[in-house]
């Protein structure tokens, strides 16, 4: 061990943290840390600065020449410890490929995300005997005692269904007549062990029997399941806690539904957020340690994850999580909900129901409870009829602008204002005719009655134009409105607008946000003051004057419109143009006749 590998593993030891609280403080992996400490190789430069909030400014003079240590490549990951999309994708379809025939495209992700859940709970379960291990010395000690006290992880799984067993590389010895008589049966028996000695995943995995049988045929054969056993085995895909992003499920699921769901009309409205956008709203957010954070259309949760992780790298010697709720609809995305808040340490709660109908986060029996963050992207113009909004008992609709029409989105940022404590601040993402429909418009229109009382009352911090082609499911651009209840002094009455549709690089298939924007676009907001073409700040009269279009097209331009020039300067150009021509093609005759002699 060097002096370095020493320096570190003394002071994390006085400060009472593992390698593995270490290395998520430091949003690196558990090895990582491992390796720094054993002398395998040294920490960056970004890292080093962490280590010097954390432990003192001697750090941050460490040399960083190993050629050991990988290059930082996005937020809180490095290229050669995080699994990309690229090989996350592949994985996927190779497994997909093994039961294709077998069953339709829609339903593959039925079967492979509770195979793929296992996968990750098992390796989650390997870092944490690692971290038990080297608290008690010995790996043998450390499976003893958990033995005794399954609590010390978070979830504990049965020998019987950790994934070596799982994928037949260790033999295990099962009790006489136990043993399953096929792959199908003992999937099956693997989950409802997990379930058995982790409740709080009841309904959350366990959802398909993987030995069906029907008309005498299975419906997936164990051939199909051991090749996506064997595709999920593969040694580049590990899934622990550092070795994927922290949102993977949802990513996976999101993958599969567009890969697999979508085309056949089974995607059933799901709207995943771009992994940049997500951390472009935590950004917007800047979330304190302690905050109580709520997404009321969390889907895996991955808007509420990115609030954590961004809450750290701005607080990182605090010890104090958020508490992050989420409530979702869909079945599949509260499973992974579920699985990401419980696997990421992460304080709070995911419910499942329908929170325009059915909010589940209540004060008494006609009160929302309040938070101090909101964050959401609900379906866009999501239809409801109009009774849900005239029948509501917790005062969302008609004591905050009116009932709007059958688009929901201003219905949703209408809950979104009831979810609110009083210095609490929100961002919703939405489409862009959210902020324009019915402005300018000579009938009465009930959205463009609402943003005037939202005006009005002083609730819009800004809004946020995205640039097109981000989301999967869409090439429209999308906004991001922030409201506040009670804002700064020095921003009251006034709206900052971002026109942030120029900000983005060609990706495939979609755009995507870099970094630098996400950090360009969240400062400039964060700051309020007017940078020509990106950033304007109009006051509530202004709005007013232009019938509340809240758009920041209309204020601002984006660089890409055409420019008009006067004729006459355009015909003096042409002449010009063709004087000099004359004259190249003069000089290229003379050039000619000389060869030519």
């Amino acid at each position: 061990m060097t002096d370095f590998g020493n320096k570190v593993r003394a002071l994390r030891l006085q400060q009472g943290i593992s390698q593995e609280e270490l290395a998520a403080r430091l949003n690196v992996s558990f090895a990582t840390v491992n390796r720094w400490e054993t002398g395998k190789s040294k920490p960056q430069k970004a890292q080093l600065e962490t280590l010097g909030s954390l432990f003192g400014s001697e750090w941050a003079d460490e040399s960083t020449d190993s050629s050991d240590t990988p290059r930082r490549t996005k937020r809180g990951t490095s290229r050669s410890q995080v699994l990309g999309n690229k090989p996350m994708e592949q994985m996927l379809w190779d497994a997909a490929c093994s039961i294709r025939g077998e069953k339709d495209a829609p339903k593959f992700k039925d079967y492979l995300l509770p195979m793929l859940f296992v996968k990750r709970l098992s390796d989650v379960f390997d870092d944490e005997i690692n971290r038990l291990a080297e608290q008690f010395g010995d790996k043998e000690i450390a499976l003893h005692v958990l033995e005794a006290d399954h609590s010390l992880v978070r979830f504990y799984i049965p020998p019987e269904a950790r994934w070596p067993v799982v994928s037949g590389r260790v033999p295990f010895e099962w009790p006489e007549g136990k043993k399953p008589k096929s792959l199908g049966e003992q999937l099956t028996t693997t989950i409802r062990e997990i379930v058995k000695h982790n409740q709080s995943l009841a309904g959350v995995i366990d959802t398909v029997d993987f030995n069906e049988t029907r008309n005498g045929e299975r419906e997936i054969s164990d051939a199909a399941l051991k090749g996506v056993i064997e595709s999920f085995s593969d040694p580049r895909y590990r899934l622990g806690l550092h070795d994927v992003e922290p949102d993977f499920l949802g990513r996976c699921y999101e993958y599969l539904l567009r890969k697999f769901a979508e085309g056949q009309g089974q995607s059933a409205g799901e709207f995943f957020t771009p992994t940049e956008v997500g951390f472009l709203i935590a950004e917007l957010m800047r979330p304190r340690p302690g905050e109580e954070c709520y997404d009321y259309a969390c889907g895996s949760f991955g808007l509420l994850i990115k609030l954590q992780i961004i809450c750290r790298q701005l607080d990182p010697l605090s010890k104090i999580p958020l508490k992050l709720y989420g409530q979702e609809l869909t079945g599949s995305s509260y499973s992974i909900a579920c699985m990401n808040r419980i696997i990421h340490d992460m304080d709070g709660e995911v419910l499942r129901g329908d929170s325009m109908r059915n909010p589940k986060f209540r004060e008494g029996e006609t009160g929302l409870k309040r938070f101090d963050i909101v964050v959401a992207n609900p379906m866009w113009n999501q239809p409801f009829s109009s009774d849900v909004y005239e029948n509501d008992p917790f005062g969302r609709f008609e004591e905050q602008g009116g009932i709007t029409t059958s688009k929901a989105d201003w219905a949703w940022l209408q809950h979104t204002l009831a979810s609110m404590k009083d210095t609490s601040r929100s961002a919703v993402v939405l489409d862009t005719g959210a902020v324009t429909r019915g402005s300018g418009s000579k009938n009465e229109d009930k959205e463009r009655n609402i943003r005037k009382w939202f005006v009005e009352n002083d609730h819009i911090d800004g809004v946020i134009l995205l640039p097109d082609n981000l989301f999967y499911n869409t090439t429209a651009a999308g906004i991001v409105v922030v409201l506040r209840k009670n804002k700064p002094k020095d921003r009251k009455g006034k709206i900052t607008l971002v026109n942030a549709g120029r900000e983005f690089k060609k990706g495939t298939p979609k755009n995507y946000l870099p970094e630098d924007a996400i950090h360009k676009i969240a400062e400039t907001f964060h700051k309020g003051e007017p940078v020509e073409g990106f950033c304007t700040v109009i006051t509530n009269e202004q709005a007013a004057e232009n019938d509340f279009n809240l758009s920041p097209s209309r204020y601002l331009a984006n660089g890409s419109e055409i420019a008009f020039r006067p004729m006459s300067e355009l015909l003096v150009e042409l002449e010009n143009l063709d004087t000099e021509s004359d004259r190249l093609s003069n000089e290229l005759r003379t050039l000619l006749g000389a060869i030519t002699r």
